[in-house]
């Protein structure tokens, strides 16, 4: 039996009777107009770089010397004045990205490593018009940065509202793939949010990007730039369907304190942050996986100051909830150093509002290397039937670790060394209850259900971290 075809108002075949008016197909898109608008505010930049070069023999350059050299050939007889010179540095193609413009007056956005490491940047508008650019400012931690051209009266891009975006919907890109200039691709929205592992959650989408391409602008529908197409998976170093492209929203973040001082500032608590896994948040009583664990406490940081401790879950930042690691990082990030926030902590079976004064970055520091002096090892029967040998800490090494309390591990055997437990470990909690010594460590286990695993706060060198002791039946 045939379908029965309508034509509706925008020319659109439907089906009559068959399919609801929600699910009725739409044509696809047409992206001339775009390229029209944004085309001439997406701009090509190729980069130079100063390469040593040393004098040949009579002409010989390194390569033909490495032949003589690998197949036992001997050198040609050159006279002195023919020997190779000092190294000399010389300009090289270095490689070709793209960008676009983000104000009339010549400042362009691209990605950092376009940029980076260049002794010259040059940028050709599509009328074909090129200038050296200054380097304003780059970030790599963000792969942003801005360059300036002594131009005025160029086209603006307009910038896009990345919380409007939705997966599914159609988007566009211009760039150099290749050295290709002006090369429209086109495709949707895969995912957003997409962690890569890097600080920023990408935008990822099936357009064709390839090298070249990077720096250009990720633009929607509407003719707006809602991302800079930064990066691609791939295992043959072209286009596979998957590329990402920076959030704009986060890259006008960068952009404007690049502008304005040539740098970024961020912000930072003074943690060091683990994975919460799904069995841990069950057997504190956290209910489900969320939050960022802290494994250290940097000494004298805001964090440290706060009264944040090792062994504690951040579960929200500024009454804003950190549903997974990588959260926490940009949350703090993005605040400005001098700005007092709150922190949510759930620590023990609670959560506890902290209020802390957020600094700026700064290089990471060394961790400092513990003593291993032996304590007296004492034998507890709770602590064997889950293969562990425990004894008190020294009020020597306590100071030394700066802990009020703990066990220290003298030796870790089955269920215990299953976990990951090992010789020298300091146990801080257990069953979710402060462990100052010993004595507390046997209190502990004993109120502990004996049927499930336990869940044990340790540190090792500097951080702290949950295991899970699973005794056998």
């Amino acid at each position: 039996m045939g379908l029965g075809l309508a034509l509706g108002p925008t020319g659109v075949a439907r089906a009559q009777g068959t399919v609801p008016a929600a699910s009725s197909v739409r044509g696809l898109p047409d992206f001339t107009d775009l390229v029209e608008l944004v085309g001439p505010s997406v701009v090509n930049i190729r980069t130079t770089e100063k390469v040593s070069s040393r004098g040949g023999f009579n002409g010989m350059d390194e390569e033909m010397q490495e032949f003589f050299k690998r197949f036992g050939i001997p050198m040609p007889n050159v006279p002195r004045q023919q020997r190779p010179q000092r190294p000399q540095e010389e300009e090289q193609p270095r490689g070709v990205g793209s960008g676009f413009i983000l104000s009339a007056d010549g400042y362009v956005m691209t990605n950092a490593h376009v940029v980076e490491g260049a002794t010259e940047v040059i940028v050709t508008l599509t009328d074909k018009r090129e200038f050296k650019a200054r380097i304003v400012g780059t970030d790599k931690r963000t792969d942003v940065a801005v360059v300036k051209i002594e131009a005025s009266g160029l086209p603006a891009v307009r910038i896009g509202d990345t919380s409007r975006l939705r997966v599914g919907e159609w988007v566009m890109a211009i760039g150099s793939p290749f050295g290709l200039d002006n090369t429209v691709t086109a495709g949707i929205v895969s995912a957003k949010q997409r962690d890569t592992g890097d600080y920023l959650p990408f935008i990822q989408t099936d357009v064709a990007i390839n090298p070249g391409n990077s720096g250009g602008p990720l633009i929607n529908m509407r003719g707006e730039v809602v991302g800079i197409n930064s990066q691609i998976y791939s295992r043959s170093g072209g286009f596979m369907g998957i590329s990402f492209a920076i959030p704009i929203d986060e890259a006008m973040q960068v952009s404007d304190q690049l502008r304005a001082t040539g740098r970024v500032t961020r912000g930072r608590i003074g943690v060091q942050i683990g994975q919460v896994t799904r069995d841990v948040a069950e057997s504190i009583g956290l209910g489900k996986q969320q939050g960022a664990l802290v494994t250290g406490v940097e000494s004298g940081s805001p964090a440290d100051k706060a009264g944040i401790e090792a062994g504690d879950i951040i579960i929200r930042f500024d009454g804003k909830s950190i549903d997974k690691l990588a959260d926490l990082p940009r949350m703090v990030g993005n605040t400005k150093p001098g700005t007092k926030s709150t922190v949510t902590v759930f620590r023990r079976g609670q959560s506890k509002d902290l209020s802390i004064v957020i600094a700026e970055v700064e290089p990471d520091k060394t961790a400092v290397k513990t003593s291993d002096r032996e304590p007296r090892s004492k034998s507890s029967a709770a602590a064997q039937q889950l293969g562990l040998t425990i004894s008190d800490l020294s009020e020597a090494q306590k100071k030394e670790l700066k802990l009020r309390g703990g066990v220290r591990v003298d030796a870790a055997s089955d269920a215990a060394a299953r976990a990951g437990l090992r010789e020298g470990d300091v146990i801080l909690a257990i069953a979710n209850a402060e462990v100052a010594n010993v004595k507390d460590f046997e209190a502990a286990v004993a109120r502990a259900d004996k049927g499930k695993p336990v869940n044990v706060l340790f540190r090792r060198g500097e951080w702290a971290q949950y295991a899970l002791i699973r005794p056998s039946r």
